[in-house]
């Protein structure tokens, strides 16, 4: 579970950056047309394989209802970062993404 909530954070936060808006606050700049759909597609390529990771952890009846939890969860956290901790909620992403080989290693 601690494999889809990093994917699931890392997602949330691509799919936040390619927003204009919020890409502009955290980053100093609008993002490029290829950039912003770049991020776009790695969000929900990480949302996906989030929930691949719950389904293969516990099957299709429970792995959905806790990736909808993991999913609240991780939503949850960066919406509560955003307006007060911007730079800690870009931080975090980075250190999920970098956290998620070793979770996944210990999933197996």
């Amino acid at each position: 579970m601690l494999l889809a909530l990093l994917l699931c954070y890392a997602g949330f936060t691509a799919l936040c950056l390619s927003m204009p808006r919020h890409h502009d606050e955290l980053l100093g700049r609008k993002p490029s047309a290829r950039r912003g759909r770049g991020l776009k597609l790695f969000g929900w390529l990480m949302l996906g394989l989030s929930l691949w990771a719950t389904v293969a952890a516990n099957g299709w009846g429970l792995g959905l209802v806790d990736w909808f939890a993991v999913l609240m969860c991780s939503a949850l956290a960066l919406v509560l970062l955003m307006p007060y901790r911007p730079k800690l909620a870009l931080v975090l992403a980075a250190l999920s993404l970098l956290a998620s080989p070793v979770a996944a290693w210990a999933q197996c």
